[in-house]
């Protein structure tokens, strides 16, 4: 596996990779519904790679795929990361957070993490600054504010 930066031809890819990754590993936390209008699977492409393209993004690929990916904005925002269904707790978000977390120079690092995902970041020396829910097409889903 090796990270790479992100390629505008990696989207299609990407978000495919986020609507299975939620729908089947955020599935223990969330609601079916509440799943739904995370990742409908309709994710306006062109919106995504002008994001992708104004943050820090990096892949990472092995064998020719893509098995995760993560975007850190300017203020050290990390917006999304995520690593595929299938290939979970092998290191993958580990290496893209270092990837990203390197890159940040100092800066401190926010990010809203789901449920599943808080142990994660608490592991890597996140720290919750508060819950929040955040509410999509009328349905609410609970994060966590966490900083490091």
């Amino acid at each position: 596996m090796y990270i790479r930066e992100y390629q505008p031809s990696d989207c299609p890819d990407m978000a495919k990779l986020f609507y299975d990754t939620v729908h089947t590993v955020n599935a223990r936390d969330y609601t079916e519904e509440q799943l739904n209008v995370w990742a409908s699977g309709r994710v306006d492409l062109d919106a995504w790679n002008r994001s992708f393209l104004a943050h820090d993004t990096v892949v990472a690929v092995e064998k020719e795929k893509i098995v995760g990916f993560g975007d850190l904005d300017d203020t050290g925002y990390l917006d999304r990361l995520y690593v595929h269904k299938d290939c979970q707790g092998q290191g993958i978000a580990t290496a893209i957070c270092e990837r990203l977390e390197r890159g940040a120079s100092g800066k401190r690092i926010t990010t809203h993490a789901s449920i599943t995902a808080k142990p994660f970041f608490e592991q890597r020396g996140y720290r919750t600054v508060r819950e929040q829910q955040v509410e999509r097409q009328g349905i609410y889903l609970t994060n966590y504010v966490m900083e490091k």
